[in-house]
């Protein structure tokens, strides 16, 4: 039996894009798919336009929520899931048509895979192919390396306890991340443009890294939310504690009756040794 893919669309003031963003799906070459649209108390015609397509393909469920940030509305939106996997999508991106299909094989393949992501596609006010970096758990402590839009098993979402709630102005995907994933999971990147990242002038993304404040709330958040892990990857005090010792250890061995002994018998063959350099450089 095929597995049922779960994609979860949070949507608030994306009306406009989420016709594109829903037809991406209707043209997935693996059809056995569900989309779970959650209006976030839009002022906009979300609802009119989500009713339409849920009309139009019984695949596109249609929900509507109090406004409550997009952590809490994807939470939302996976409670009312039912597929074996799950994958986010923000109402004003898009998916490549093949992307279930080679992810589905991949999960096939391999069942220890945790996680699997692709290379992107930037439009909208921006055209680009951006080839995403292979999957280094570490670098994740520094700079998110997997995109909105990765393929995850339900229960492994439910096992974490989802999106943080606190993550209020953005890179929620990130924070998520470190949860989700152990440095010993395996981590699949396909080496395709599946993932279509919509570059707009106004986007909740473009707000909070241009706000600096904000941004830096947020990495103080996910530090707060993963102390341990940090702290394991990243930790100034223990470094430089670590640093201090070695610089100790260093002092104390030059000082020993051992090294200045042995520097002693060596002299005489760094001395030639030194001698025998200049005369090749000479010869030079």
């Amino acid at each position: 039996m095929n597995p049922l893919i779960s994609v979860i669309v949070p949507c608030y003031n994306q009306a406009q894009y989420l016709p594109d963003a829903l037809q991406s799906l209707v043209d997935q070459e693996y059809p056995y798919w569900e989309c779970i649209v959650v209006n976030d108390g839009s002022p906009d015609n979300t609802e009119e336009v989500a009713l339409k397509w849920a009309d139009r393909d019984s695949r596109i469920k249609y929900f509507y929520k109090e406004n409550s940030g997009v952590s809490d509305t994807r939470n939302f939106g996976v409670q009312k899931a039912t597929g074996e996997f799950i994958v986010p999508l923000d109402g004003d991106d898009k998916l490549g048509s093949r992307y279930f299909k080679e992810a589905i094989e991949t999960f096939r393949k391999d069942p220890k895979i945790k996680l699997i992501y692709s290379d992107t596609i930037l439009f909208g006010d921006v055209d680009e192919e951006r080839i995403n970096e292979e999957f280094v758990f570490e670098n994740m402590i520094t700079e998110n390396q997997i995109f909105n839009s990765a393929i995850f098993r339900h229960e492994d979402f439910l096992a974490v306890g989802g999106y943080n709630t606190n993550m209020v102005y953005g890179i929620e995907d990130w924070d998520f991340y470190l949860s989700l994933i152990k440095p010993t999971d395996k981590v699949v990147k396909l080496d395709a443009f599946h993932y279509y990242y919509r570059i707009k002038a106004v986007s909740r993304s473009a707000v909070v890294n241009n706000h600096k404040e904000k941004n830096d709330a947020m990495l103080l958040q996910m530090f707060k939310n993963h102390v341990p892990l940090f702290l394991k990857y990243l930790n100034p005090v223990r470094d430089k504690i670590e640093a201090e010792t070695y610089k100790w250890e260093l002092d104390w061995h030059y000082k020993t009756k051992e090294y200045r002994l042995g520097r002693a018998l060596f002299a005489p063959y760094h001395f030639l040794k030194k001698v025998y350099c200049l005369i090749r450089s000479r010869e030079e």
